[in-house]
């Protein structure tokens, strides 16, 4: 059995999840949580105490770059957390979720899980940061699940834990950097640290800060509380063993190699202590049971970091004992507070009376819960709370009596930590009876609980049996031998750390009873001002001054757009003499040449001057067929072909977009701004040519040209040198490409759905030879009958044939996409079924067929990599199944073009403009040509216009006249129609 059959399993559970979800409701917690446990069981089968398993699995070879895999005592440690606790949460959530199908619950929960098992199962850089940031998107998304105030917190922990992440980031590339490689445990152990003292300060410093984010330390613990909407099962999960572990474990990780610069230790015992006190205060404040437990949170991470920056083995054999403690009252803790609001309604205080009376088995375990949490005897949390004491006591820094300035923060920090855990105990559990709790389903939440709490006073009795993992997770962070690890025992005798835990116990208890008689004074503000609304006006600030820089460029006008670029090309012409080396090599004039620029300038010029937008269009047409051709001329036809494909559809949406348009161009500039325009143009029309005639004819082909050309064929086993450029040697930038086009799809989607199209009615004379198009489409309608299936297969032709011959998923698609434009603009209605297909589910499926063909790649050993086979003669390979992926994806964005920009009314879902009450769409204006002149018409009709082509004339009479019978009929007809 190995580490990535571990992934696997997990990944199995993540994908089997919203399977399950469907079939069994939320009972499906049961399954999952088994699911959970059946991984770690695998993890403890393959760890072996004092050893350390690796495992190397190929990923992007060329950048060195591997998944890279590593169970030692440290990653077993919270292998066992992330697995056991997010099983006991699964199991808690059967009996919690009031959703019948929490499919995207359960996806999101075990998905935090697999996130959290690759993060502490990595042992390589860029692994890390991606797993790192996997928890993060994790979290952010079961926070904003939560309901329809969860977005500005989700938003705000997004953004302090994103921010962290950069600097982990950055951490990364030094790292990389410095010490050539990406290989986690080689490059932690490398002599640069010990070194260069700069490098190890500032990779110190930005580790700090990412897992300070993610950990909620001073000054970055706002997002914590303020996650707090998030559901009882997130909050467990996420507390007591995901996101926040997360920053611990990179602390844990980093400890030795950043140990070499003074600015490691500085920052974890400041910060770590200053937190403790602030999160034990703020939660002695709450009388909400959840946000004191999330403000508890914050201390007892402090705690830890604190005891981190010790650095001894002691030190982090207390970090790895607290680290279980933490998980399970906490665990504990927050589904606790679920429990108690699904049996009444509430988790304030001042709702809760007579818990002890009115159930008191769980009374029972929370008691057990906050009593560990306190650090009472004898419970597990005592055992790590005596150890964080001897720890501080035995610290390495100069100075007399550091370590007793130390212990007494800490103690401090613990006087609070008792006075909060018996605020959550003195106020709810004893008193009268308030309410009659509800009890029905509450069983998998009854169980989770005790299982959780039971294990806090199960494994403080017991502590020996936490010998091993936790003796060896200290020594792998140590990096010292296991036998240099102290044996943990219950029972250490009367001693400095067991003196101290007695005065926090005492001082705090009596903390707790002036809260409990002083309730609405403590509960008063101690600043004015909350660490939320100081990032959330952060937040404010920012985009504001974002909005006032994009002001300066802000303006719906594409003239000011096109005249910076052709501006900047322009200026960029006076440093062409520095490059000029004479005139290139000159060819023989071709006549063809000069006619097809002939064209080409010919088309500019009446693009330029036109005022009409239909006269405009046909230009830049002519403009694109000419450049097609010339393509064609020079023998670049795959350029030609895809030039000619392009030019076509882009004729065929411009046209669909002026058909909301009015027919002539609205000038509104005056004379000195054409005159400004068109000096630019011309100028960076003179630049664009000065600068093909320094850069080209120079040089002969560069030298990966020459490698393509000599290699492709071996490489690839095709001759199309670009097709195999785009699918074999640069797959991921296609693919890159591909996501974009989807993104494109699902944009134009999302403005369709977010504001209809306007549908400006046209006045055409009934006389008109244009008054009736359906008539006029025949030719298209008799020619599409032949052309579109020809068309059609010829699309396919024309992607098999990509990897040996001009053709490919690109041009292709495109091939198809033209059949279908020219189905779109000869049907009699938009309801055609060609323009049913699901373009967005065609655009997705390419993306999902491009990333399999990926997957397919690490048969060879990497991402993408193409696989080969002959078959009865043949030259197969897997990048043709990759061009698929390109031809659907492809396809579907120009098929979502189509559709959704032809459209005479809003696709489904999206909300149609009211009627105005002459029966225009809100907002719609009439286009009336100028040139045209309706005063004297006895008749004129209104079209409905649908995609390209108007399907009908409606009649309409002059005032006061009578309609005919024909004419309501067909009226009632078309307005049925639209």
């Amino acid at each position: 059995m190995t580490l990535a059959l571990v992934l696997v399993a997990v990944t199995i559970v993540v994908l089997a999840s919203p399977v399950l979800a469907k079939v069994m409701g939320p009972a499906a917690g049961w399954v999952l949580a088994a699911g959970l446990a059946a991984c770690a069981a695998m993890v403890i089968s393959i760890h072996t105490p004092g050893e350390t398993t690796s495992q190397v699995l190929p990923w992007i070879p060329s950048a060195g770059i591997e998944l890279r895999l590593r169970l030692d005592g440290l990653s077993f440690l919270f292998s066992m957390v992330v697995l056991l606790i997010g099983a006991v949460v699964m199991a808690y959530s059967a009996g919690y979720l009031k959703e019948k199908k929490p499919a995207a619950f359960y996806a999101l929960m075990t998905g935090f899980a697999a996130a959290m098992m690759l993060l502490v199962l990595a042992d390589d850089l860029v692994v890390l940061f991606v797993a790192w940031e996997l928890t993060t998107l994790c979290s952010y998304f079961l926070i904003l699940r939560s309901g329809p105030k969860a977005c500005p917190p989700a938003t705000r922990t997004l953004l302090i834990t994103a921010g962290g992440g950069l600097c982990l980031l950055g951490a990364v590339a030094m790292i990389w950097a410095q010490t050539g490689t990406t290989h986690l445990s080689a490059a932690l152990v490398h002599p640069v640290w010990a070194e260069d003292p700069f490098f190890a300060g500032v990779v110190a410093f930005l580790v700090a800060i990412a897992a300070m984010t993610k950990s909620a330390q001073f000054p970055f613990h706002s997002w914590l509380p303020d996650a707090m909407v998030a559901p009882a099962p997130v909050s467990a999960y996420l507390h007591a063993a995901a996101m926040v572990k997360a920053g611990i474990f990179l602390l844990m990780l980093f400890a030795a190699a950043c140990a070499h610069s003074p600015v490691w230790p500085w920052m974890l015992i400041t910060f770590g202590l200053i937190t403790t006190v602030m999160g034990g205060v703020f939660a002695l404040q709450r009388h909400d049971l959840k946000e004191l437990l999330a403000y508890s949170t914050v201390s007892q991470l402090g705690l830890l970091v604190a005891v981190i920056g010790i650095g001894t083995p002691t030190a982090m054999l207390a970090a790895s004992v607290h680290i279980l403690a933490h998980a399970l009252f906490k665990a504990a803790g927050f589904m606790h507070v679920g429990l108690l609001e699904k049996r009444f309604g509430s988790r304030h205080i001042n709702d809760l009376s007579g818990l002890a009376k009115s159930t008191p088995w769980d009374s029972a375990m929370i008691t057990i819960a906050a009593a560990s949490m306190a650090g009472v005897i004898p419970t597990l949390g005592f055992v790590s709370k005596e150890l964080i004491l001897e720890g501080m006591l035995g610290s390495p820094f100069d100075g007399a009596g550091s370590g007793w300035l130390l212990v007494g923060i800490v103690t401090l920090g613990a006087i609070f930590t008792v006075g909060y855990s018996a605020h959550m105990i003195f106020n709810t559990l004893p008193g009268p009876v308030i309410s009659t709790p509800v009890r029905k389903g509450t069983f998998p939440m009854e169980f989770a609980i005790a299982v959780a709490a039971g294990g806090s006073l199960v494994f403080g009795l017991a502590v020996f049996l936490l010998d091993s993992i936790a003796g060896q997770s200290a020594a792998s962070v140590a990096r010292v031998n296991a036998d240099e690890i102290p044996y943990l025992s219950l029972w250490h005798g009367i001693n400095a750390p067991l003196l101290l835990s007695i005065t926090a116990l005492v001082l705090g208890l009596t903390l707790a009873a002036i809260v409990r008689r002083n309730l609405e004074a403590v509960e008063r503000p101690l600043l004015p001002f909350t660490g939320v609304e100081l990032v959330q006006g952060w937040q404010n600030a920012t985009i504001a001054f974002g909005r006032r820089v994009g002001d300066l460029t802000r303006t719906d006008a594409p003239a000011f757009h096109l005249a910076i670029p052709s501006a900047g090309l322009a200026v960029a012409a006076f440093g062409l003499p520095l490059l000029w080396h004479g005139m290139p090599t000159q060819s023989p004039t071709d006549w063809l040449d000069v006619v097809l620029l002939g064209a080409v300038v010919g088309g500019i010029i009446v693009v330029i001057g036109a005022k009409y937008r239909l006269t405009a269009i046909i230009a830049v047409g002519i403009v694109g067929f000419s450049v097609a051709l010339w393509y064609f001329s020079l023998g670049a036809a795959d350029v030609a072909l895809t030039q000619l494909l392009v030019d076509i559809l882009t004729v065929v949406i411009l046209v669909l977009i002026i058909s909301r348009l009015g027919r002539r161009f609205l000038l509104t500039s005056g004379g000195p701004r054409r005159y400004g325009a068109a000096a630019i143009s011309l100028l960076a029309g003179v630049a664009a040519t000065l600068a093909a005639l320094t850069l080209t004819g120079h040089r002969g082909l560069s030298p990966v040209g020459e490698y393509f050309l000599a290699n492709a064929q071996e490489d690839t086993g095709g001759t199309n040198v670009v097709n195999t450029i785009l699918v074999d040697y640069r797959a991921l930038d296609t693919f890159g490409e591909l996501v974009v086009l989807a993104i494109a799809a699902l944009s134009v989607y999302a403005l369709v759905q977010a504001r209809a199209l306007v549908d400006s009615p046209r006045l055409l004379m009934r006389r008109s030879s244009l008054a009736n198009p359906v008539r006029n489409a025949i030719f298209l309608v008799g020619a599409g009958r032949i052309l579109q299936p020809v068309m059609i297969f010829g699309s396919f032709y024309v992607l098999l044939r990509g990897h040996n011959a001009p053709g490919g998923g690109f041009i292709g698609a495109l091939v198809g996409a033209s059949a279908l434009a020219l189905a779109y603009v000869s049907s009699a209605n938009e309801e055609a079924r060609w323009m049913r297909l699901p373009y967005l589910a065609i655009a997705g499926g390419g993306i999902l067929v491009a990333v399999g063909s990926g997957f397919l790649g690490y048969f060879d050993g990497s991402f993408l990599r193409p696989l080969h086979a002959d078959l009865l003669g043949v030259h197969l390979t897997s990048a043709l199944i990759f061009d698929v992926g390109v031809y659907l994806a492809v396809f579907g964005v120009i098929l979502a073009a189509l559709r959704l920009l032809g459209l005479t009314k809003p696709p489904p879902r999206a909300a149609a403009s009211p009627p105005t009450p002459d029966g225009a769409p809100t907002g719609s204006l009439p286009v009336i040509d100028d040139d045209d002149d309706l005063s004297g018409t006895d008749e004129w009709s209104d079209p409905q216009t649908v995609g390209m082509q108007t399907i009908g004339a409606q009649a309409a009479e002059k005032p006061g006249a009578e309609k005919s019978g024909a004419q309501k009929q067909s009226g009632d007809t078309q307005g049925e129609e639209r």
